[in-house]
């Protein structure tokens, strides 16, 4: 389990509200840790494919290109009913002295340092190499239980050629297709034997308060947001855009509640995605979106509001999510007592689906007020689980269009008779009219912020349905 987060950083010296603890329909219980394997091998020998293959899901990015999978991916796997923590890593050079490849070898260094067994993967295609070697004997050196597997294997010439992998002295050497499925469940049947039981005993927590996606344009810091939560390097961070390519899950907890963070690649505008892999990972974060209730928008403080920020936070409000602004690398700017002011007033005018989404300053690298992010989430977090008594919603409704009646079309008459809300998260409301093909879009928009201005609707978009009343006169 991850160690939760310092409660403070010394610059923001202020308390924050500890969040509500969860009902008790929103605990359940789960295993206390499951066994650990952890999938190495050289790039491009078929490490996410077996990973994906495992999990029955397509979460890694698969691509016939080295050095597509750079963070440690995590998923939970199972077998023959007994569950364990599958890690896919990227592709292991012990000699790398390159900036990004060296935080890809030390990322797998990591997970071979938290696994419980180690599953060697090699390639019968390019054959045994000395990177094999070298990677097996850093394994060696680990004094983890070790298996390995053959990828690629898809007949008997690649059985062939798979032949000389015994030279690294590790039995059983089985051959699998990752791609197509071959020998996979030999190889799981392996793994559960020499795996550690889970233990049985069942523990009651917390089950995650909020899933919280991390979007924004490439290079903007949402990896190093997520690696000062946890106060450990779980996250590649290079100066270069594009570094993060899978859509990677981490739970953080804080104040006693799980969160469940996930950091997604950058997003860019569409006329400068070439790159299969870049397309598939916009897809994926756009995919990752759809999972989370809260969407944490990250702005870069030195280039400014841009576009491309507009274009996702549409996306965002497209999806029903809440959403957080953070105006990131604010400590790289220079500052007055007007700066953040002209700032929110700035982004307010861009991100109009947004009008009053909560807007933080930070500094994801020195820890500026980013534990200000949580009361932030559980203010808009409760905003999109609100529910609003029907009658009081009547009571605004009927009020608010005394003061300005719905626009005459030509025609017949536009006439409210009753609202009710439908649905959370997004909240959603529906209207009861005579004539809703007569609505215009801007008494929608009247509509919503009114809504938005009585009840507190912050940082969440709301929907309204306009429906024909059954006791309309035809």
């Amino acid at each position: 389990m991850t160690p939760p987060p310092t409660e403070q950083p010394a610059q923001d010296a202020a308390p924050q509200p500890t969040p509500p603890a969860p009902s008790a329909r929103a605990r359940r219980a789960r295993p206390r840790a499951l066994p650990v394997v952890a999938i190495i091998g050289r790039p491009n020998v078929g490490k996410s494919t077996l990973f994906n293959r495992i999990i029955q899901r397509r979460q890694a990015i698969v691509e016939p290109t080295p050095g597509v999978t750079r963070d440690r991916n995590y998923a939970i796997a199972e077998w023959h009913g007994r569950q364990f923590q599958l890690v896919d890593t990227g592709g292991f050079e012990p000699t790398a002295t390159e900036t990004l490849l060296a935080q890809v070898r030390e990322q797998a260094r990591l997970a071979i340092d938290e696994a419980d067994l180690l599953l060697f993967l090699g390639d019968a295609r390019s054959g045994l190499t000395p990177m094999d070697e070298e990677i097996i004997a850093e394994l060696r050196r680990s004094d983890k239980p070790l298996l390995a597997a053959i990828n690629k294997v898809e007949g008997p010439s690649q059985e062939t050629a798979a032949a000389e992998f015994y030279r690294l002295g590790l039995s059983p050497m089985l051959p699998v297709s990752a791609e197509h499925g071959r020998g996979v469940g030999d190889l799981l049947d392996a793994v559960l034997a020499l795996l550690p039981r889970a233990p049985t005993q069942e523990v009651v927590e917390p089950e995650v308060r909020h899933r919280i996606c991390v979007l924004g344009r490439p290079n903007v810091g949402k990896s190093s947001l997520i690696n000062y939560l946890l106060r450990q390097p779980r996250h590649l961070v290079d100066h270069r855009p594009g570094t993060t390519h899978d859509a990677i899950d981490t739970i953080i907890r804080y104040h006693g509640l799980e969160y469940l963070f996930i950091d997604t690649a950058g997003i860019r505008r569409k006329g400068r995605v070439s790159q299969a892999v870049e397309k598939f990972s916009v897809v994926m974060a756009l995919k990752s979106l759809r999972r989370a209730d809260i969407a944490l928008l990250m702005i870069d403080a030195v280039e400014g509001v841009t576009d491309q920020d507009a274009t996702i936070a549409g996306y965002v409000h497209e999806a029903g999510k809440a959403c957080i602004v953070l105006v990131n690398k604010w400590d790289s700017i220079e500052r007055d007592t007007h700066t953040f002011r002209g700032y929110v007033d700035t982004v307010r005018e861009h991100l109009k689906f947004f009008p009053d989404a909560p807007v933080l300053t930070i500094s994801a690298k020195t820890g500026q007020r980013v534990m200000k992010i949580f009361a932030a989430i559980e203010r808009v977090g409760a905003a999109h689980e609100k529910l609003v008594p029907t009658p009081v919603l009547n009571d605004v409704l009927h009020a608010a269009l005394q003061r300005h009646p719905l626009p005459v079309p030509r025609g017949q008459p536009v006439r409210f008779y009753y609202a009710t809300q439908c649905d959370v998260r997004p909240p959603t409301f529906i209207l009861f009219v005579n004539n809703p093909k007569g609505v215009h879009f801007s008494s929608t928009r009247y509509v919503v912020n009114q809504i938005r201005e009585a009840f507190g609707f912050v940082g969440t978009p709301l929907r309204v349905i306009w429906r024909r009343s059954r006791s309309a006169k035809r």
